[in-house]
């Protein structure tokens, strides 16, 4: 393969809805530039780009995937993506070293869930964006129909380029209003006659021609006056508004197509070429210091890696793109993230599992590398002495969570090292350790997401595991004063423990002034505060310790020890085992013995006095509270909010969002299990919606009665 030039390079994502046909298109783009000799399909198992045995089985795509073609003398890099929101960070990460995304749209559907979703984060990502309505061919097809959907979400930036003449089983021929030309194709490998438009659709074809320039003109004032002068333009004038339109994201061009029938593939490939921009067109890219770093062949070599996957035969592939100069074989990189150094063993472009290695590539192409030592997805490595470190990819947070754990406990080991692979290849998938919860936690995007998850560690890597339910992290903490007291004592032969330990509790109340009169069973108690020690506890909230201990009655040198005690029974709260927390312990009174006295001994006793003042000090459990905001379709508006309801969730307010009703809510994690699933259910998959910690809130009165029950009833069992 030649080595392109930056201004020969155009970068697209493919996107749209599961079924839209992204994969079929794709590999007719492929075939156009002569990357394959012969088109596979999905139902073939023969795509490019699905080309994993679980993409296989399921017949859609789920990893994104990077191709390349050559086409007029130019590279077309192409993503293709998956099309279930489940997939999303393989999207995401295609955000950010894409310049234009291809919106595919099944001429069947229509609009679709999928085709709303994606359309969001390419605004959110200032995306520019192609529409192409594909399988028009399909019996079902209907142009008028697919038309409406559109205007619905895209309203009056969308353009017309293209029309079908014949939708359906027979479809054949479009007009391109751009060219004004007919355009018939012969059989289903991408062979056109060019003709004039006929008469019968000549009015239809001038009038939408004539809307073109329009739109064209309204994006470019020299336009605009050329336009004002002649009444029309030429088509590398119409070309130049849509680019300036197309790039200010104020143009959607629409195209026709079939990617199974190979039909109009190559027009849109043209107009990619001839009015997409190229990378240093797009956008330059800005460091986290803000530094501009041009998209230029002449700067310092530069790489972000955007993508990792792992290869039986290959091991750890890099996917990235060139940022800025030009690299080689043999290039020496730094890697700003950790300071190490790397060397790019070879280049590869990519099609699918297809690499064909080149020498080198320049600023704006997109291509993997393997065997990279310290280097993972959303880091830079640079040559030339810079410090460039670019903006990571921030993805989505997680929707779904579940505990997992191996049926078999020597598995244990190798289970973990599957998961931080796992994660390392989609960092939508987050693996967590909680000490807490004693528990695996993965989150994800859905439980479709979690599924797949689960599949590759069973039949790929032959580990049987269970998923369930994840226990949520409660708090405890008290709302009144109480005091206790403890004596250990033990004496069996040789050395006797003993240690007596008198203390009092309050709740911590941030602000609150200094104390030291309390009132206890009617009657007045006034502590000598001595010395004070606060802690800012691992999990949130504060334990402050007072030495209020007059006459000697206990050592100073135990009392860390009972201070470990107390500790102890706060890591491993006295009502549910949860952490403990916003507590004041007032250490008062004590006894001694003068040989059997030691810090174990105090130890113990301050943990169960303090155990048992928690138990009188009006305890409660408090439970984590999500802010979640949900983005519904009108129509089932009632029945999310309701299933809200249900799960003791705090409707705080609702507002409209181009076409979707927006609820703002409350919710406590206890009720989130399989949310996403539910709400998926409930809305066909067009509602989405994310989370966020608030705060912690004490649980209702049934729901701490059942969660002391629960927690009672598994201490009897162990």
């Amino acid at each position: 393969m030649k080595t392109y030039t930056t201004n020969h390079i155009r970068n697209v994502v493919l996107l749209g809805g599961t079924r839209s046909g992204k994969t079929t298109l794709a590999e007719a783009m492929l075939y156009e530039g002569k990357v394959i000799d012969r088109r596979g399909s999905v139902e073939a198992k023969t795509s490019v780009s699905d080309n994993t045995e679980i993409e296989q089985l399921y017949q859609r795509s789920i990893y994104s995937t990077l191709l390349y073609t050559e086409f007029m003398e130019r590279k077309l890099n192409i993503i293709d993506t998956p099309g279930s929101d489940d997939f999303v960070g393989g999207v995401i990460s295609a955000f950010k070293v894409a310049d234009v995304g291809l919106m595919v749209i099944n001429a069947q559907q229509g609009v679709e869930v999928g085709t709303d979703i994606f359309a969001r984060y390419a605004e959110r990502h200032n995306k520019p964006m192609i529409l192409a309505v594909n399988q028009l061919d399909a019996e079902k097809a209907n142009w008028d129909d697919t038309l409406d959907s559109m205007k619905q979400t895209f309203g009056n930036k969308m353009v017309l380029v293209q029309y079908p003449v014949n939708p359906g089983i027979s479809f054949n021929t479009f007009i391109d209003v751009l060219t004004m030309k007919m355009y018939r194709f012969k059989d289903d490998n991408g062979t056109r006659e060019d003709l004039p438009i006929p008469e019968e659709e000549q009015e239809r074809a001038n009038e939408l021609h004539k809307q073109l320039i329009e739109i064209a003109a309204e994006h470019d004032e020299k336009l605009m006056e050329l336009f004002f002068d002649k009444g029309v333009l030429t088509e590398d004038e119409i070309r130049a508004g849509l680019r300036a339109g197309l790039v200010a994201r104020q143009v959607l061009p629409v195209f026709c197509a079939s990617g199974k029938k190979d039909i109009g593939v190559k027009r849109l490939m043209e107009f990619i070429i001839n009015v997409a921009p190229s990378p240093e067109k797009a956008r330059d890219y800005k460091t986290i210091t803000d530094e501009i770093v041009p998209t230029d062949v002449a700067g310092a070599p530069s790489i972000f890696i955007f993508k990792t996957a792992m290869e039986q035969h290959l091991g750890e592939v890099s996917y990235f793109r060139v940022m800025s100069g030009k690299i080689t074989e043999g290039i020496d990189f730094v890697n700003m993230a950790n300071g190490t150094k790397e060397r790019l063993s070879a280049i590869y472009a990519v099609a699918g599992k297809k690499r064909e290695k080149v020498t080198e590539m320049v600023a704006g192409d997109i291509g993997c590398t393997v065997k990279l030592k310290n280097t993972k997805t959303n880091q830079t490595l640079n040559g030339g002495g810079k410090e460039w470190q670019f903006h990571t990819i921030k993805f989505p947070p997680a929707k779904y969570r579940t505990a997992i754990k191996a049926k078999q406990e020597k598995d244990d080991e190798k289970l973990g090292e599957i998961l931080n692979r796992a994660h390392a290849e989609d960092p939508t998938i987050i693996v967590e350790y909680s000490k807490e919860l004693k528990q695996i936690i993965v989150s994800g995007q859905g439980e479709h997401h979690i599924n797949i998850l689960k599949w590759q560690i069973n039949n790929v890597h032959k580990i049987e595991i269970d998923l369930f339910p994840p226990r949520i992290p409660y708090r405890e903490t008290i709302t009144k004063v109480a005091i206790a007291d403890y004596r250990h004592k033990k004496q069996s032969g040789g050395a006797g423990q003993f240690g007596e330990v008198h203390l009092l509790i309050e709740p911590y109340v941030e602000g609150a002034p200094e104390n030291n009169r309390f009132k206890i069973d009617g009657q007045d108690k006034v502590l000598n505060l001595k010395a004070k020690e606060e802690y800012n506890l691992e999990w949130g909230g504060k334990l402050v310790y007072y030495n209020c201990v007059v006459g000697g009655v206990i050592d100073a040198r135990f009392m860390p020890a009972i201070l470990k005690g107390i500790m102890e029974k706060m890591d491993e709260g006295p009502l549910t085992g949860s952490y403990a927390r916003d507590i004041k312990v007032y250490v008062y009174d004590g006894k001694m013995h003068p040989v059997d006295s030691n810090e174990i001994s105090f130890k113990l006793a301050g943990r169960n006095a303090f155990k048992d003042a928690f138990k009188k000090a009006g305890p409660k459990i408090m439970e984590p509270i999500y802010n979640i905001e949900v983005m519904t379709p009108n129509d089932v508006m009632g029945d999310v909010m309701s299933d809200l309801q249900n799960r003791r969730a705090m409707i705080e307010g609702m507002s409209s969002d181009k076409g979707f009703e927006v609820l703002k809510a409350r919710l406590p994690l206890a009720e989130m299990n399989k949310y996403s699933t539910t709400l998926s259910s409930l809305s066909s998959g067009r509602a989405t919606f994310t989370m966020e910690f608030a705060e912690y809130q004490q649980v209702p009165a049934e729901v701490q009665e059942k969660l002391l029950k629960d927690y009672e009833a598994q201490e009897k069992e162990e």
